[in-house]
């Protein structure tokens, strides 16, 4: 199973706050321990909102572009994992050991090419194994 693990931004990330060196020692040494055990597939910190932007489709046609910064800060993300893991309950055992002293963490499974059925036919299947060989070269 994968999961997706979303931080939350917060004032200090949405106001370009860097962390503390101190932070940035502790959350190497975190990842080195998920990329050791297998778990840490990808991850990044995310630039704050103002330097982003939305796109709004509205049909086929109309789309527009908002750029940031947004207000809603609890709705933003400034930062991501992807790891790898048995069970929901081992990615929460895993974040249960970060280095985060405050803030909000949500995990979310992947999808995986079983969870569509049918409607993911061979030659959908087929497609997704080359798109995912390319970016993995």
């Amino acid at each position: 199973m994968r999961f997706m693990v979303i931080v939350k931004a917060d004032k200090d990330s949405e106001a370009g706050i860097m962390p503390s060196q101190q932070l940035l020692t502790d959350m190497g040494k975190y990842n080195e321990e998920l990329a050791n055990a297998g778990v840490m597939l990808a991850g990044e910190g995310l630039q704050p909102s103002s330097k982003g932007a939305r796109i709004r489709f509205a049909g086929k046609d109309r789309t527009s572009v908002i750029d940031g910064p947004f207000a809603e800060t609890k709705e933003l993300v400034a930062g991501f994992w992807l790891w790898k893991c048995n069970s929901k309950d081992e990615a929460i055992n895993w974040l249960k050991k970060a280095p985060f002293e405050s803030g909000e963490v949500e995990i979310r499974q992947l999808f995986e090419a079983e969870d569509f059925g049918e409607e993911f036919t061979p030659e959908l299947r087929a497609q997704e194994e080359r798109i995912r060989e390319q970016i993995g070269a």
